[in-house]
């Protein structure tokens, strides 16, 4: 780090020196960015170990294979009884849809009464 601020110094010394009055407008160097794109361009990476990937990389393990799920033996009998049965929920559903039918018929029917209604006169102030 110190030869850097040796090179900064002298290159610093050097363009003093070198100054002189003009009425154009001077262009000047960044000298750290210089400095530091140099020092940049120099670096080396120190090469990595043949095993540096140990303990890191995991090993591939392949899942066993999936199995197909098996039919049953009986599949016709079953598929009956399913027929057969009657879900307690299927029935209370169909009573609360009938029920919500009539409220919203007669939701329907009040609202297009309220719709046939004459509107009232407006009240002339004199």
């Amino acid at each position: 780090m110190s030869t850097i601020l040796r090179q900064a110094a002298s290159i610093a010394r050097q363009t003093a020196s070198k100054r002189a009055f003009a009425s154009s407008a001077v262009s000047r160097k960044d000298l750290v960015q210089d400095l530091y794109v140099r020092e940049i361009k120099s670096y080396k990476a120190p090469p990595a170990a043949k095993d540096a990937h140990v303990g890191i990389v995991k090993k591939l393990a392949i899942p066993a294979a999936p199995t197909a799920p098996a039919l049953p033996a009986d599949l016709a009998s079953e598929l009956n009884a399913y027929d057969a049965a009657e879900p307690a929920l299927a029935e209370s559903s169909s009573t609360a849809q009938a029920t919500k039918t009539e409220d919203t018929a007669s939701g329907a029917d009040a609202f297009l009464s309220f719709l046939e209604q004459d509107l009232p006169k407006p009240v002339a102030h004199h």
